[in-house]
């Protein structure tokens, strides 16, 4: 079976707002990358990251709506946004009308929002509310995908959590934006040190397959050295030899404004011709979504 034709002009497609109706927590997007519509659950309504990312596009300026995470609130708001796809409804809303079908069929639960996921206290109790929805709603096929910067894929409560994800169609997208703690340090900007996000990585990939996202971009119209890409073709390498189960590299660039002017897209060639460098290299699957 083919897959799906999502368009990049699509309004929703374009539009990642993690603001829907009067939702808090649970937005609805069309994703490339998911072939579908994704359905986002905002742990981060308080907008707090443990990294500052030079290219990340979430408004800290305006106050939030609420800085908790209440589960009753998230289980019943992600309940009504599944009834609402499977309905046909959400199709008629304008943000989605050109999406048509696509949006009736959930392609996954995604922990997406204004920060890092993992730095909820009670991670694990979140994917719990997933599960039960996915159950309750008859998801067999829908995943549960995690959308992070790796940074706490260390603590406990997240490894409990990635265990009931692993049970229910799970799939972690794991940020890796660079191949030296210099490069890191000036596009991802976290008190974070970089080895503790590699060895994350490497104790992740072990136990599970995952995903690999790496945002490339120009800074002060320049794209990534040639030796910063070498060396993250060498941080796969070594991830590869130490076990790691890389599923997949999401390659992509800038989409939407940025907080800094001098951090820009690439364009697809370039973005084509650095996938190909990371294949060759490395030998894992590649691929580019602009």
């Amino acid at each position: 079976m083919s897959e799906p034709s999502i368009e990049n002009h699509w309004r929703s497609v374009r539009d990642h707002s993690r603001s829907f109706w009067d939702f808090t927590y649970v937005y609805p997007v069309v994703s490339r990358r998911s072939k579908g519509l994704s359905i986002g659950i905002n742990l981060n309504p308080d907008k707090v990251c443990n990294f500052d990312c030079i290219y990340c596009e979430v408004d800290r300026v305006t106050p939030p709506k609420t800085k908790a995470v209440n589960l009753l609130q998230i289980r019943a708001e992600l309940a009504a946004m599944v009834q609402l796809a499977q309905s046909g409804q959400l199709a008629q809303d304008p943000k989605f009308s050109e999406a048509g079908d696509l949006t009736r069929n959930v392609r996954d639960i995604a922990f997406s929002g204004d920060g890092e996921p993992t730095m909820v206290d009670n991670f694990d109790e979140c994917i719990q509310v997933a599960v039960d929805v996915k159950r309750a709603a008859n998801l067999p096929s829908t995943k549960i995908v995690l959308i992070t910067d790796a940074a706490g894929l260390d603590k406990a409560r997240v490894r409990t959590g990635l265990l009931l994800m692993d049970a229910h169609q799970g799939e972690i997208w794991a940020k890796l934006d660079a191949g030296t703690p210099e490069y890191y340090a000036t596009v991802n900007r976290s008190h974070i040190r970089f080895e503790r996000i590699l060895a994350n990585l490497e104790l992740t990939a072990r136990e599970r397959p995952i995903i690999i996202q790496s945002l490339f971009l120009r800074i002060h119209g320049e794209p990534m050295p040639t030796s910063e890409l070498q060396a993250y073709c060498q941080r796969i390498q070594a991830l590869l030899a130490a076990g790691a189960k890389i599923q997949e590299i999401h390659l992509y660039t800038v989409a939407r404004p940025t907080p800094v002017a001098w951090a820009t897209r690439l364009d697809r060639a370039t973005l084509d011709s650095m996938a190909s460098v990371i294949r060759e290299s490395t030998g894992a699957k590649v691929a580019v979504f602009e």
